[in-house]
């Protein structure tokens, strides 16, 4: 079965954030383009980090059940393309980030992931039932 797309987004950020991404975004493609549902974008400090990124991005997802259907970039590590179907990720280091300034092509609807993450987490959490708080005893004086 194939991963949600919530479900995959899930392992992007994840796969990310395990090698330390920066300033990772998400988009809602679906206004702009019918190929793809999301866009991702993360920076990376140095070329080896950029390809250590793709390299656990394409682990995680192929590990989650997902598809990569394809790497553009690795080569080089300053701008590494990953193609998921669903979702397009931009692994880019800061100077070329800020040359390109794909924030501003994809940037009118922006995902708050982190909220996301913080609703699932809470509707994942299993819910207690209060507890009665005893009243404090009082110990008679001698």
């Amino acid at each position: 079965m194939p991963l949600s797309l919530q479900d995959l987004q899930n392992v992007v950020i994840n796969a990310l954030e395990d090698i330390k991404g920066q300033h990772i975004l998400v988009f809602d493609a679906q206004p702009l383009t019918s190929l793809f549902d999301r866009v991702i974008i993360a920076s990376g400090t140095s070329n080896r980090q950029t390809r250590a990124l793709a390299k656990n991005l394409h682990d995680k997802v192929k590990q989650s059940g997902g598809e990569v259907y394809g790497a553009e970039g690795e080569e080089t590590g300053e701008w590494v393309l990953v193609d998921l179907g669903d979702i397009i990720v931009h692994i880019m280091q800061p100077t070329i980030r800020d040359y390109y300034r794909l924030e501003e092509i994809w940037g009118k609807h922006p995902i708050d992931w982190q909220a996301e993450r913080k609703l699932a987490i809470q509707k994942a959490a299993p819910r207690r039932k209060p507890t009665a708080k005893k009243p404090l005893s009082k110990k008679p004086k001698k």
